[in-house]
C-alpha cells in the first residue's frame, strides 16, 4: 500500500469525530433498513434489478442511440459524450453561449467524476450546489465522502461553523436554523441561476425520459426554474423499459437511506414548461468515460448494474472507521474501488483495494447482486500484474507455496521463539510483528503441530471415516481444536483421518491476487485428500472450507489445470464446515449431546465466510443451545472482528480498531464465553481479551462440545 494512503488511514482513525459519526450512521442503518425492507422478498427484488441492469449493461450502445431518438423527439437536445474534457467543454460551451454567469446544481456524481465545478470555477462562472449535503461540502472546499450522505464526515459544530461564514454571523449548532439559513441563501440562487445542471438516477430508453428521486426537492427546482436544464447522464443509468424503473424505485430509498420512499420522485421526458406555456432549452449529456470498456469486460461489467444507493458503504466496517475520503476518490468503498480502477485506471486506484476486509458485507446488501468482494480481488489480481508485489510478500507465497519449505519453517519458527513465549502466547514479538500486537496478544506456535500429535490420538476403529483438514492456524497453532474435533466425532462413531501432505488451504494467496499460489496450494491438498475411503472431509476453520468448496476448482481452471480442477470439485463436494455435519450427525441419531444444566453463558461471533459464504451460521448456534449453553447474542455478531486473515497484518491499526469494537460488543452481554467457528477469529478475539485482561473464555464451537461431551464442563 502507498505510504501515503496509510498515512490518511493513521489520520482518519486518531481523527476526533470521524468514526463516531460514520459509526452512529451504521447503527441505525442496519435497524432501519430491515425495518424498511419488513414484508419485502429482498432476494426476489434484488433479482429483477440484477436481470434488467445486467440486460441494459449488455447493450449499452443500442440503448443509448434509441435513448437519444426517443428524448429528441420528445423536444430535448442530446449528445453523447466520452470524456471529462468533452463534457466540461460543451457545458461552458453552452453557458459562454447564453452568457450565463451564475449555475446551480443538484446533486450529481457524474459531474463529480468530471470535476465540474473545478472546470467552470476556473473559467470565472459560478457554481452553487443545492443539495444541502452538497452545498455544505463545497462550503467547505471538500469533496463529497458518501455518494448518498457527502457530508456525512461532518458534525453540526462543523456545518455551523462553514453557515456562519456565509451568513455573516455565529450560528449556533441547531439543525432546524441551520436548514433555514441554507434555504435563506439558496432560494435567491435558483430564481438568478441561468444554468441547471442535474444528473439522473434512471434513464429510460423506451420514453426518452429521466428520473430523478430526492429527499429535498431541489433537483425538481434545478431543473424547472432557470431557462435551461442539462443533465450529465452517465450511460450505465440506461434501462430499456419504462417498466424497469419500478424495481429500482423500490430498492433505491430503502438500500440508500432506510426510507420506504424518497420525498421527491421527478421524472421528465422532455424540456419543462414555462410560466407563459413555452418550453425550457433542455440538453442531456450521455456520458461514457471507459463505460462501454467495462461493458465488455466478462467480470467488470457487473459493476455497472449499480444503482448509487451507496449500501456498501453503509455496512462496510473498514469505511466507517475511515471514511471516504480515505477509502476511495470520487466513488467511495467497494463499488468506488472498483469504478475508480475500472474508469480512473489502476494507478488511480492503487491501496483501495488492500483496505477492503473481505467481509463480504456488501455483497449482502447490494440491491444490484453486485459480487463486490470479487470484483475487488480481481482489481488486486489485475493491479498484481500491473505493479509486481514486494521482494517479501514474492518471497513468502513462493515459502506458502511449497509445502515442504513452509511446513520446516514454521517448526524452525517453533524452536525460535522458545525465548519470546510466556505461555500460550508470545512476550515479547519480533519487530516486523510490533504492530500486529496493537490491542491483542499473539499466540505462540504450539510444541508440536497437530500432525504430530495425531497419531496418538486413541480413536475407535469405524466403517464411517471421515478426514480432517486442519488449516494452517489449527495445524500449529491450536492443535487442540482439531482434538476436540476429532473426540466430537468419535463420540458419534465415526473415525477421522488426517492426510499427512495437506497443506495451506491457498486462501492468503487467493485473497492476495496471487493464483498461481493459491493454484499449488490447491493442487497439493487435491493430492493429500485423493483416497476416496472416506464420507466427508470435515474443517473447524469456514475459511479453509470455502477455499476447498469453491476457491479450489475455480483458480486450478483458470491456472490451466483442468484435470487437478475435476478432482478439486470432486473433493468440494464432499468439504462441509464442521458444526454443519455434527448437526447432520445429531439430526441422524448418531450423536446425542448431553443437553447440560448450570453452564455458564456464552455469546456468539459469526465468522464472515461462514455466515456469508457458507450461509452455515445458525447450525453452531443450534448445536450450543442443544448442548444446554444459554446464547446471548451480542449487537452486530455478524460485523467483522478485523481478522481478515493477513489483513490484520497488513493493516494492523484497522484491525485493532474493528477488534475494540468487537470486544466491547462482547462485554455488553455479560456473557462469560464466546463461541465462534473460524481460528482465525479466536486467535483475533482471544488475543484481544488477553491483553485487554477480559475474563470472557473464548474458544472454537468444537472445544465447547467436547468440554461436555468428556465431563469437563
Amino acid at each position: 500500500m502507498p505510504a501515503d494512503l496509510r498515512d490518511q488511514v493513521r489520520r482518519a482513525l486518531e481523527h476526533p469525530n470521524l468514526s463516531t459519526a460514520l459509526t452512529r450512521f451504521s447503527e441505525d442503518y442496519r435497524a432501519s433498513r430491515d425495518r424498511a425492507y419488513q414484508g419485502i422478498d429482498f432476494e426476489a427484488l434484488r433479482a429483477r434489478i440484477a436481470e434488467r441492469k445486467a440486460y441494459a449493461a449488455e447493450r449499452l450502445d443500442g440503448l443509448a442511440a434509441r435513448f437519444a431518438e426517443t428524448a429528441a423527439a420528445c423536444g430535448a437536445h442530446v449528445v453523447r459524450l466520452h470524456t471529462p474534457a468533452e463534457v466540461c467543454g460543451y457545458i461552458l460551451g453552452l453557458a459562454r453561449r447564453r452568457g450565463v454567469g451564475l449555475i446551480v446544481k443538484s446533486k450529481s456524481m457524474a459531474t463529480e467524476e468530471i470535476h465540474l465545478n473545478a472546470a467552470l470555477e476556473k473559467a470565472g462562472i459560478e457554481v452553487c450546489e443545492t443539495d444541502l449535503g452538497e452545498w455544505i461540502v463545497q462550503l467547505a472546499r471538500q469533496r463529497p465522502s458518501h455518494m448518498v450522505l457527502p457530508a456525512i464526515h461532518l458534525t453540526r459544530d462543523d456545518v455551523a461553523g462553514l453557515f456562519s461564514r456565509v451568513a455573516g454571523e455565529r450560528l449556533e449548532p441547531e439543525i432546524p436554523r441551520l436548514v433555514r439559513v441554507a434555504r435563506q441563501q439558496l432560494r435567491e440562487k435558483f430564481l438568478s441561476a441561468g444554468i441547471g445542471i442535474t444528473g439522473a438516477n434512471i434513464a429510460v430508453a423506451e420514453t426518452g425520459s429521466l428520473v430523478l428521486l430526492t429527499n429535498e426537492g431541489n433537483a425538481r427546482l434545478v431543473a424547472t426554474l432557470p431557462p435551461v436544464h442539462v443533465a450529465v447522464v452517465g450511460i450505465e443509468k440506461l434501462v430499456e423499459r419504462f417498466d424497469d424503473i419500478e424495481p429500482i424505485l423500490a430498492a433505491l430509498p430503502r438500500s440508500a437511506t432506510a426510507q420506504q420512499i424518497t420525498s421527491y420522485v421527478s421524472i421528465f421526458t422532455g424540456p419543462a414548461e414555462q410560466a407563459d406555456g413555452g418550453r425550457k432549452e433542455m440538453h442531456i449529456i450521455l456520458y461514457d468515460h471507459r463505460r462501454i470498456e467495462m461493458s465488455e469486460d466478462p467480470l467488470f461489467c457487473q459493476a455497472l448494474q449499480c444503482i448509487r444507493c451507496a449500501s456498501c458503504l453503509n455496512v462496510c466496517p473498514v469505511y466507517r472507521l475511515v471514511g471516504g475520503h480515505v477509502f476511495g476518490k470520487v466513488y467511495a468503498g467497494a463499488i468506488g474501488t472498483v469504478l475508480t480502477a475500472c474508469i480512473e485506471g489502476w494507478d488511480a486506484s492503487r491501496g483501495l483495494e488492500q483496505l477492503c476486509i473481505q467481509c463480504g458485507a456488501c455483497r449482502d446488501v447490494c440491491p444490484a447482486k453486485i459480487d463486490l468482494p470479487e470484483l475487488i480481488l480481481e482489481v488486486r489480481r489485475r493491479a498484481a500484474a500491473v505493479a509486481p508485489q514486494p521482494l517479501a510478500e514474492r518471497a513468502a507465497f513462493s515459502i506458502l507455496s511449497n509445502r515442504r519449505a513452509f511446513h520446516g519453517l514454521l517448526r524452525a519458527a517453533s524452536l525460535a521463539q522458545k525465548p519470546l513465549a510466556d505461555g500460550p502466547y508470545l512476550r515479547h514479538l519480533p519487530l516486523w510483528l510490533t504492530d500486529a500486537g496493537k490491542n491483542r496478544r499473539l499466540p505462540a506456535l504450539a510444541a508440536a503441530p497437530l500432525r504430530d500429535r495425531f497419531p496418538a490420538l486413541r480413536q475407535p476403529r469405524s466403517s464411517r471415516r471421515a478426514a480432517f483438514f486442519a488449516g494452517c492456524l489449527i495445524d500449529f497453532v491450536y492443535p487442540e481444536i482439531g482434538e476436540a474435533v476429532v473426540r466430537v466425532l468419535n463420540r458419534a462413531g465415526i473415525e477421522v483421518v488426517f492426510p499427512d501432505k495437506q497443506t495451506c488451504c491457498g486462501a492468503p494467496a487467493h485473497f492476495s491476487g496471487v493464483p498461481e499460489a493459491a493454484a499449488a496450494n490447491a493442487g497439493d491438498n487435491v493430492d493429500a485428500f485423493s483416497d476416496a475411503g472416506f464420507e466427508a472431509v470435515i474443517s473447524a476453520c469456514p475459511t479453509c472450507t470455502a477455499a476447498l468448496q469453491t476457491d479450489a476448482p475455480r483458480v486450478l481452471r483458470e491456472t490451466g489445470k483442468p484435470e487437478l480442477a475435476a478432482r478439486a470439485e470432486r473433493l468440494a463436494a464432499k468439504t462441509v464446515d464442521f458444526a454443519t455435519y455434527v448437526r447432520r450427525l445429531v439430526e441422524e441419531g448418531s450423536l446425542r449431546l448431553p443437553q447440560a444444566t448450570g453452564l455458564p453463558p456464552l455469546t456468539y461471533h459469526d465468522s464472515c465466510h461462514l455466515k456469508r459464504t457458507l450461509h452455515a451460521d445458525q447450525p453452531p448456534r443450534e448445536l450450543l443451545r442443544s448442548a444446554g449453553y444459554e446464547l446471548r447474542e451480542m449487537p452486530e455478531s455478524d460485523v467483522c472482528c478485523g481478522m481478515g486473515g493477513s489483513y490484520s497484518l497488513k493493516m494492523p491499526d484497522v484491525s485493532s480498531a474493528m477488534l475494540a469494537r468487537k470486544l466491547r460488543m462482547i462485554a455488553s452481554t455479560e456473557a462469560e464465553g464466546a463461541a465462534m467457528d473460524c481460528p482465525g477469529c479466536l486467535m483475533q478475539i482471544r488475543g484481544g481479551c488477553a491483553a485487554a485482561g477480559s475474563p470472557v473464555s473464548v474458544r472454537h464451537t468444537a472445544e465447547w462440545l467436547a468440554s461436555l461431551l468428556d465431563g469437563t464442563d
